[in-house]
């Protein structure tokens, strides 16, 4: 059988950089169709990608659309990707079809790792990871996410996993996939909009130059899979968790008088969140989104050098 080349379309800024072998930065599209409402979406997104160039990488927004994964968009594409409707939430699960269909779609952490490591891209920057759900014991909702990093090789930094979730049965996952949890600058494992969770991170790394070493000899010991670096929100911007812990337990019990589930879980709890929180809980999304993106273009900057 001849071999299916991945359908990849690569913005001309991102095939020039990866060509010179200059430092990429991944970026999910979720975060656009999902995770923001209008224009707050866009504007965020224009602004990380900006924040990324700044410190001397180049953004790669991933999204797909007309049968091809994009690696990287232009001005046009990243305004009509805000706009659309209907577009897929994609993982790995959805890929396929996706392109298959020539539909729009948004990728998920999993899906951008996916596609990043197609494209030679090392270090991806997003918000936060999906991880176990809270009644995971009887629903089994997992997200797609955490098996990613124990597959595919790309550093992935985000502000821990969403504090919407089981935060310990999360890091459990992450554990027995054999993902190094990297906590950066810090004891504790990050949980959002909250510098602290109360739990202990497994690892420590307090350089974007040790970080780099720590992915390029996993390479050379062929060891599969990332690495997840938690990186706290600045001080300035965190919701503290004795403020943010009771907006989410209300959202979680409104989810699941509604009979919300899989897919549509995290989008409602974020926009419910939002509403409680009166916008603050965005404002600090938006602020942690940009610290990951300083962090990834200086471990990408390592990386290349």
């Amino acid at each position: 059988m001849t071999p299916v080349t991945a359908p990849l379309a690569f913005a001309p800024e991102v095939r020039a950089a990866l060509d010179a072998g200059k430092p990429v930065v991944a970026l999910e599209s979720t975060i656009i169709t999902h995770g923001m409402p209008f224009p707050s979406n866009v504007e965020t997104a224009r602004r990380v990608e900006a924040e990324i160039r700044a410190h001397g990488a180049v953004p790669a927004t991933i999204a797909v659309f007309g049968g091809q994964i994009h690696i990287g968009l232009t001005g046009e594409e990243l305004d009509a990707l805000a706009r659309a409707k209907d577009v897929m939430k994609v993982s790995r699960a959805d890929l396929a079809v996706c392109l298959a269909k020539g539909a729009w779609g948004a990728t998920t952490v999993a899906a951008t790792m996916i596609c990043a490591d197609l494209a030679g891209i090392k270090v991806f920057a997003t918000g936060g990871i999906g991880g176990v759900h809270r009644g995971a014991e009887t629903s089994f909702d997992i997200s797609a996410d955490l098996a990613e990093l124990g597959i595919t090789p790309v550093t992935v930094v985000a502000a821990g996993a969403k504090a919407i979730l089981d935060l310990p049965k999360t890091l459990e996952v992450l554990e027995t996939d054999g993902v190094p949890v990297i906590a950066y600058g810090q004891d504790e494992f990050p949980a959002f909009w909250s510098r602290s969770s109360g739990l202990k991170a497994p690892l420590r790394m307090d350089s974007a130059a040790e970080i780099a070493r720590a992915q390029t000899m996993r390479r050379a010991l062929g060891l599969s899979g990332g690495q997840l670096v938690a990186n706290p929100v600045p001080v300035e911007a965190e919701i503290p968790h004795e403020v943010i812990d009771p907006v989410i337990e209300q959202a979680l019990a409104e989810a699941a008088a509604q009979h919300i589930h899989a897919k549509e879980v995290t989008p409602f709890l974020l926009a419910r969140i939002f509403e409680l929180t009166e916008g603050r809980s965005l404002e600090t999304n938006i602020a942690l989104v940009l610290n990951n993106a300083r962090l990834a273009a200086a471990i990408a900057a390592e990386l290349a050098a």
